[in-house]
């Protein structure tokens, strides 16, 4: 018996630390390709992103927490943006577009709001399901830290100005 809980404790440490480094580290690798469609009807790509560091965030308007981070993302978007920095709000597949429009208008949101219609822009980028997830890309394209849940924001600005600082 002694033995058999030491190793469901070791296991589900291993799985907490595990799931840990999956939902909270990034991985280095290159952003997913994919297209996004902005609110405008205009798109942009994931090769549209290189040269600066992003902020892709899934969102959806019925999030709670979603909505109570969207003014400190724009305050992070605001403090940053002249410097290199973008962020790209992607809203999720089941939010109904009208919303979404509405929302960014009357929040008068000041970066791009794309609409993942069809839900292969969420699938492409890890199957992202939990809103709101959020991918810290640098210049070069490729993910540095995947955020499910409301980041740290002062940490993430630490991060954002470490990657600006990168040539």
């Amino acid at each position: 018996m002694g033995k058999s809980k030491l190793l469901i404790g070791i296991l589900a440490a291993a799985l907490v630390a595990g799931a840990g480094a999956l939902f909270m580290s990034g991985t280095g690798e290159a952003a997913p390709a994919s297209t996004f469609v902005l609110l405008d009807g205009s798109r942009r790509t994931t090769a549209d992103l290189k040269g600066q560091v992003t902020l892709v965030n899934f969102w959806a308007t019925s999030c709670t927490t979603c909505v109570a981070e969207m003014p400190r993302m724009v305050e992070t978007y605001n403090k940053y943006q002249g410097k290199g920095f973008n962020t790209l709000a992607v809203a999720m597949s089941y939010d109904p577009p009208s919303y979404v429009l509405n929302y960014a208008q009357t929040r008068k949101l000041p970066f791009s709001v794309a609409i993942d219609n069809t839900g292969a822009v969420a699938k492409a980028w890890g199957d992202v399901q939990i809103t709101p997830t959020t991918y810290l890309v640098n210049k070069r394209g490729e993910i540095v830290k995947r955020y499910v849940g409301q980041p740290d924001f002062a940490e993430l600005h630490q991060r954002i100005e470490k990657l600006l600082a990168e040539s």
